[in-house]
């Protein structure tokens, strides 16, 4: 049981999915992890136990010895947590006082806050929320959390539902000389100092990978840690950088600052609700999950029905 102890939450959860699935794709389907995000975990889990724990044997897969010897330790190590955390009385969100701690991306946090405390105010007048910024930090603690809002990309173990999406656009002074009947050219973004977004180590985002498949290597002028940043740092100068389209046009007429065409497409930015697999049965989460649902809602229908 000792052995246990090192390691984080979230790689039991990795873990115990292994020891069940013994196949990693099938583990990272049940619990919502991409391939590389288990490779990760798995590759950090075998040098914390010195173990393989999974080895080829024929055309299938097999636990190792020390896996066969965790694997009773760590299926009851998942339900302690389990019934941990579902000694709660039963939840009533009319009735209710809990607070309910919600990390986002500071341009979910942007978008989200003020609908999420209107539904709170018309659902569960006696709920609070605690907000916390998704800063540059690895692992997440999702059994810290009730829910983690983030991209796809930052490759966050545990169970997930898609929320909201938003298109990507390039933001550029309105008055830069190189904006050409608001466009911009591949040789402009090549030669442009840019405004590069680094949410964490290893996280590529959209907008580098629409760039090196064009082929353009823009000079990086400057890095910041998330989507909120960059309008403000592109203004009043000849940066250009990307940043969701909600969050550009709403600092473009303060910030003076134009939304660039270009010649390539960018992809689309997808925020999820991420959540610890042995909170999926708790009553109070599943209704905080309606009602992220219900202001993902208002956030995709916004223009033309919220005046």
């Amino acid at each position: 049981m000792s052995d246990l102890r090192g390691i984080d939450v979230n790689l039991l959860v990795v873990l115990d999915a292994i020891l069940t699935e013994r196949n990693l794709t099938r583990a990272g389907e049940s619990i919502g992890l991409t391939q590389p995000g288990v490779s990760g975990a798995v590759a950090k889990l075998r040098k914390l136990f010195d173990d393989p724990l999974l080895v080829r044997g024929g055309r299938m897969s097999e636990l190792t010895p020390k896996a066969l010897e965790l694997q009773p330790i760590v299926r009851e190590a998942m339900a302690e947590i389990a019934r941990t955390l579902n000694m709660r009385p039963m939840f009533d969100p009319r009735t209710t006082d809990r607070q309910f701690r919600i990390t986002a991306s500071d341009y979910a946090l942007s978008v989200m806050t003020a609908p999420l405390l209107d539904v709170l105010e018309e659902q569960a007048p006696g709920v609070s929320v605690e907000f916390s910024p998704l800063i540059n930090v690895e692992p997440i603690d999702l059994l810290r959390e009730d829910v983690v809002v983030a991209s796809a990309t930052r490759l966050i173990p545990g169970k997930h539902q898609a929320l909201f999406s938003d298109t990507m656009s390039c933001i550029i002074s309105a008055d830069n000389p190189r904006l050409r009947n608001g466009a911009l050219t591949l040789e402009d973004l090549t030669q442009l100092p840019y405004v590069q977004v680094a949410l964490a180590q290893g996280v590529v985002m959209f907008a580098d990978e629409a760039l090196t498949e064009a082929g353009v290597s823009p000079s990086v002028a400057r890095i910041v840690p998330g989507f909120l940043p960059v309008p403000f740092t592109v203004a009043g100068t000849a940066f250009f950088g990307f940043a969701p389209t909600r969050l550009a046009e709403l600092y473009a007429d303060e910030l003076g600052l134009a939304i660039a065409q270009l010649p390539l497409r960018l992809p689309v930015l997808v925020e999820s609700a991420y959540w610890h697999p042995s909170r999926t049965d708790d009553p109070a989460l599943s209704w905080l999950l309606g009602v992220l649902r219900t202001v993902s809602e208002r956030i995709e229908f916004a223009d033309g029905t919220d005046e």
